[in-house]
This record gives structure tokens, sequence and C-alpha cells, in this order.
């Protein structure tokens, strides 16, 4: 029978793909955690691990034990976080992950009227533009702005987040407040990277606006994040499309062409089905829910 010790050590290892990292995450030596591996390689007399340049990589037999181990421990601590769970009230780690620039500007600032109402959940939050797997529990919930494909998933349409032209007062007094779409062609845009996917699709329409004569416009500067674009229009260096939601409250980033309406973002709650009857998920869903209806999207 299989260790679950050497399992774990293993497990971390795959995950931090070096013995020091690995050690660091569990408190173990690094001779400690190489004994443990090389005992495991021999129990299943297999070498899990190629050593590299960049650390240890697995081999063929080393992946498929990751993945068997990787599913295992995310059943466990589902299963953990279930039976932890009190029947009275919501208790217990929550992860939720979302955008960076959803995340940061919006999410973040309401979650402390959010512990103040559960103080016992442990809330952790997952910035990340690209998906996290809620069927491995990378995460519990997952807060996306594209609609879930996957059939295991429990999905709830939240908001529409719109998309519209805004700039900071300094660079619109420094350059004019443009009065048509055509006028975008002489003024300084900030947009995301072409070689990069982007957290939504079609973001950067603010280019091809208007069918420009000389094609898409060429912008100032390229970020590959939402949420720097709007500290560049801060600043005052030009002009970007935001969601509306990132501006709320600012009163000298103001919207331009009002007009010229962007691309709307269809944006879903969304929890791994074996999760529907936890009172965590239904905690922050009601509570997401409320906070989304007091504001503006």
């Amino acid at each position: 029978m299989m260790d679950w010790d050497k399992l774990r050590i293993f497990h971390a290892v795959a995950d931090a793909g070096s013995l020091t990292h690995a050690g660091d995450t569990l408190h173990l030596s690094q001779s400690a955690v190489s004994r443990q591996i090389r005992a495991l390689e021999e129990s299943l007399d297999t070498t899990l691990f190629r050593r590299h340049a960049r650390g240890l990589i697995l081999t063929e037999q080393g992946d498929l034990l990751y993945q068997t181990a990787r599913d295992v421990f995310a059943k466990l601590s589902m299963t953990e976080a279930m039976l932890t769970e009190s029947r009275e009230h919501a208790k217990g780690p929550l992860k939720i992950t979302t955008t960076v620039a959803f995340g940061t500007t919006w999410l973040t600032p309401r979650a402390r009227e959010f512990l103040q109402k559960f103080p016992d959940i442990q809330l952790s939050l997952l910035l990340d533009d690209t998906e996290l797997d809620l069927g491995m529990r990378e995460a519990d919930i997952a807060i996306r702005m594209t609609q879930p494909r996957q059939p295991d998933l429990i999905q709830r349409h939240l908001m529409t987040i719109r998309f519209h032209v805004y700039g900071h007062v300094s660079y619109l007094k420094r350059k004019g407040v443009p009065k048509t779409v055509q006028e975008l062609d002489n003024h300084d845009l900030i947009a995301y990277p072409t070689d990069m996917r982007a957290p939504i699709s079609n973001i950067n329409w603010l280019l091809d606006a208007g069918d420009p004569p000389q094609g898409t416009r060429n912008p100032i500067m390229r970020v590959n994040n939402v949420y720097a674009i709007f500290k560049a229009v801060e600043s005052g260096l030009g002009m970007a499309a935001l969601p509306d939601y990132m501006v709320e409250g600012s009163r000298d980033i103001v919207r331009v062409l009002p007009e010229l309406n962007g691309p709307k973002v269809e944006t879903y709650f969304v929890y791994a089905e074996e999760l529907r009857h936890s009172k965590r998920i239904d905690a922050f869903r009601d509570f997401l829910v409320r906070k989304v209806a007091e504001t503006a999207f």
C-alpha cells in the first residue's frame, strides 16, 4: 500500500519543481524530502523525476502518479471543508478567483464587509486572468467573464459589464475632448497587446471604432492588464476603453464620446456541483448579488 506521507511529499515536490521549495512548504529539510522521494521511487520500482537545469521534471510515470495524487488531494480538500462546515452557519476556507482588474478594483474593497458578516470564513482571493480549474478545486468559486461550458459546473448570470471611452481631465485639457469617433485618430490611446490572451474578447475595439481610413489605430502604449490601463489613463497618458465599474466614483476620469458603446461582457458566478449544498457558497453568492445590485455596471 502506498504511504500517504510520501505521496503528500511527492505531490508538493511536483507542484514546486524543486526539493528545496517543497521542503520550505512542508517545513522539512531538503535531505528529508529527497529521502522520502527516493523511498517512494524504490517502493514503486520506477523513476518519478528527472533532474534538469531548471529543477525537477516529472517522468511519464511520475506525471501519471501526479495526476492521480492531484485528484485525490483535491477531493480530500473539498471533503475536509464540507465536514468542518457547521450546520448552523457558514464557516471554513473559501477560495474565490476572478480577473485581476475586477478583483482588484471591485471585489477586494468589498471583502471587509463580507468578513464582518461571516467572521468564521477564511477568505482567499486568487486574482488571475487565466481560468483556474474549479473541478480540481484550485478555487471554490469563480467570477468569470465568459460563460462556462463544463457540464459539472453550476453557473448563475451575475451582471453585464459595459465598456466606454474614458480620459483623465488633465489629458483632455491638454489634448482636447474628441467630438466625433473620427477624432480619435488624433488622440493618444492605450490598448491591450495583440499577442496576448485578454480576459475578455474584443478588448481592443476602440482601435477600430468608426472604421478609421488608415486601418487599425496605433496606440501610444499597450499594457497586458485592464487595471494597469486604468492607471495609465489616471496618470493622464491617454484615453482608453474601460469598464464602467472601474471608474465609478472617480471625479477626474470622465467619459467621452457618450454615444460610443463598447462590447458588453456577460459575467457569471460559477462553482463546482459538489459544493451545491455549501453554506459558504450560499453566503457569498447572496452577498455578491446584493452588492452587484448596488453598483452601476
